[in-house]
């Protein structure tokens, strides 16, 4: 039977702490499972809730900070100081895992030692609602290598990984460390990023894997602008770079495709505020200053074009013109090609 390492950390979510406890020990048929969770100082009574919920099952410990540390100290109190079993969780005290989804992970992991972590689809559903019923019936499974996972990362320049759906080989987590401290809203990013460095990847096709949890005190929603978003997920990028060059496949191309990549996201943004007559609220000038900090030949991408004609149009007609403005950046992006096959042949 394949031992599973949960843990579970919380500030301020005491009243989800019951939910999230009982979809990781009384779901998972056919896995043993140890739960700790820390309690980073919670103002809220989050800590009584905790120390009743180990009180009633042994499976269940509990750590509760003096002072708040803050959530990578937390996760790597944990990940690296508690964690015994072969694999680990790490469940954030607002979500939940679906039923089987342990045992559906531990399966992959057990048939394929080369397989570092593997995940499957996440649920999001609003804080209130009742989640959907889970997938729970397997589809297959799918093994890419940490080559062909890398690439595919640095071409979206985002993560694809919520973060409750992963489950870690401990053995590779204590290898490759914990979350750094220098990433508070991108680590999950370069973590999975340098699991993948080091190890294959698995995927559970056909089902859903966890639940998140979208409410307004969420990290997702509360933690980021969109200018900070981008500036902490091109950090994580380059330090996967910088640190794992031997790890990585022509690492200088890596680079060139996240940071163009980046610098399209950061062009489509700021046109969105445009869009949405939002110019007020989003920081243009530094989204614009940020793509072309991150790409030196901005004028060939058409992204560019349609942010230059939206400036010159202005906020207020924008919303009105947006269809012909599309249609023109299009056309502009197809000149610009014709023109750049043409140039190459030297004519």
């Amino acid at each position: 039977m394949s031992t599973v390492s949960v843990i579970v950390p919380c500030y301020r979510y005491g009243h989800f702490l019951r939910e999230c406890v009982s979809s990781a020990l009384d779901q998972q048929p056919g896995v043993d499972v140890r739960l700790l969770i820390i309690d980073d100082a919670s103002p809220d009574g989050s800590a009584d809730v905790a120390r009743a919920i180990a009180a009633e099952d042994p499976r269940v410990e509990v750590i509760v900070h003096p002072e708040n540390r803050g959530h990578i100290a937390t996760y790597n109190e944990g990940l690296l100081g508690w964690a015994d079993g072969k694999y680990t969780v790490l469940l954030s005290a607002d979500d939940r895992l679906t039923p089987g989804a342990l045992t559906r992970a531990t399966a992959l992991l057990d048939a394929h030692p080369e397989v570092g972590f593997v995940y499957g689809r996440p649920v999001h559903f609003e804080d209130g609602s009742e989640p959907p019923r889970a997938r729970t019936a397997v589809k297959g499974w799918s093994v890419w290598s940490g080559d062909w996972w890398l690439e595919r990362r640095f071409r979206e320049a985002q993560g694809c990984i919520t973060s409750p759906e992963v489950v870690v080989r401990t053995e590779l987590q204590r290898t490759v460390g914990g979350y750094d401290p220098g990433l508070p809203h991108a680590g999950d990013v370069e973590m999975w990023m340098r699991l993948a460095a080091h190890a294959q990847v698995g995927y559970i096709r056909g089902v859903d894997q966890a639940y998140y949890r979208r409410h307004p005190s969420s990290m997702s929603r509360v933690r980021f602008g969109r200018l900070d978003d981008l500036m902490q997920r091109r950090a994580a990028y380059e330090r996967i770079i910088a640190r794992h060059p031997e790890k990585l496949r022509d690492p200088r191309r890596l680079e060139q495709l996240v940071h163009r990549e980046l610098a399209r996201q950061a062009l489509w943004r700021a046109s969105r505020a445009y869009d949405r007559r939002r110019v007020d609220d989003v920081p243009v000038d530094g989204l614009l200053g940020f793509a072309r900090e991150c790409c030196a030949d901005l004028e060939s991408m058409p992204a560019y074009w349609g942010l230059v004609l939206r400036q010159r149009i202005g906020s207020r007609w924008m919303p009105l013109l947006q269809p012909l403005v599309l249609s023109a950046v299009a056309r502009k992006g197809r000149e610009w090609l014709w023109w750049q096959s043409w140039s190459r042949r030297g004519i």
